[in-house]
């Protein structure tokens, strides 16, 4: 996993910190991807993310929820990652700083 990728993500997250984890919670119930039609399960977990992630409009969404409430124990699809991605990519992501629920880290 390349690290200027993993930052990457982290950085396109951002934008997400302050949004309370209520209101991603919902959003990406009401309109991800996974929650439409009968999606195919099968194959690895990189070919179900790219298939079933590929056009989710809340995809960034749908990571930064399950980064918050999961962190390093996520496991399954989320967010058009596999959860060895999302792993490698949680310490990144807790390097943002301040977030909606925790408030300002002294």
């Amino acid at each position: 996993m390349d690290d200027l990728w993993l930052i990457g993500i982290a950085w396109r997250l951002d934008r997400l910190r302050w949004v309370p984890t209520s209101v991603l919670d919902s959003a990406v119930r009401r309109d991800g991807a996974w929650n439409t039609g009968s999606p195919d399960w099968s194959g690895t977990d990189r070919e179900i993310a790219g298939r079933l992630c590929a056009g989710c409009p809340v995809q960034d969404e749908c990571l930064e929820l399950e980064l918050r409430t999961s962190g390093e124990s996520t496991v399954g699809v989320f967010g058009g990652m596999t959860d060895e991605d999302r792993r490698a990519l949680h310490l990144h992501w807790l390097r943002r700083g301040e977030r909606y629920e925790r408030g300002p880290q002294a």
